[in-house]
């Protein structure tokens, strides 16, 4: 599955809230990993944030080794804040990990194993960073497992093909600012292409944002 440039199909799947917001609530992340696997990716791509937001799970996860049929995690990471490189690869998810950086990044260790795809210059070119992944045999697919900023960023530049979002019946408990499209421009419009009602009040609705 490849777009008519010759880049992967990317889809951020994200569960929210009635309101948007991706934290203040109880998702059902079983449900949603579930309906993750519909697209079968090759690559999984992810922001530093989302990385570091869980630092102390994967400090004390189970390292059974990388998934050898598992997705590619590619991991933007400008500022090279990401430590868990080694940890990432061994939990068993992925068959490997990839570090996005930029001209400008910091300075990486040279003992670090985990390897680079050098995009842009002050920051990481997320449609370079595409094109180069979808360079490697097998890579059609690529979902997003991030938060807002990086979906925005992508949305905001035309690189995201399909929108997911489980959507549970509630508000959150609390005021947020973290939504699904981040700061993404609000004129942004979209075409349902699929919905369907789930078990637990849930709604699955899927977009393709319109150019």
């Amino acid at each position: 599955m490849r777009t008519p440039a010759g880049r992967p199909y990317v889809v951020a799947h994200v569960a929210v809230a009635l309101d948007g917001a991706t934290t203040g609530f109880e998702p059902d992340v079983g449900r949603f990993y579930e309906l993750a696997a519909t697209w079968r990716e090759d690559v999984t791509l992810t922001g530093a944030d989302t990385i570091l937001a869980q630092e102390e799970v994967l400090a004390a996860a189970a390292r059974p080794g990388p998934a050898e049929d598992g997705p590619l995690l590619a991991v933007v990471d400008g500022r090279g804040r990401v430590r868990q490189w080694e940890v990432l690869r061994e939990v068993g998810h992925w068959s490997d990990v990839l570090a996005l950086h930029a001209e400008a990044t910091p300075p990486r260790p040279d003992d670090r194993s985990v390897p680079e795809l050098v995009v842009g210059t002050e920051r990481v070119d997320l449609a370079a960073a595409l094109n180069e992944l979808g360079k490697r045999d097998g890579v059609e697919v690529v979902r997003v497992d991030s938060g807002g900023a990086l979906i925005g960023a992508l949305l905001s530049a035309g690189l995201l093909d399909e929108i997911s979002l489980l959507i549970h019946p509630c508000l959150p408990d609390a005021s947020t600012d973290r939504f699904w499209h981040g700061h993404a421009p609000t004129a942004t419009r979209f075409d349902l292409i699929a919905s369907q009602t789930l078990e637990g009040r849930l709604m699955w609705l899927r977009y393709r944002p319109v150019m």
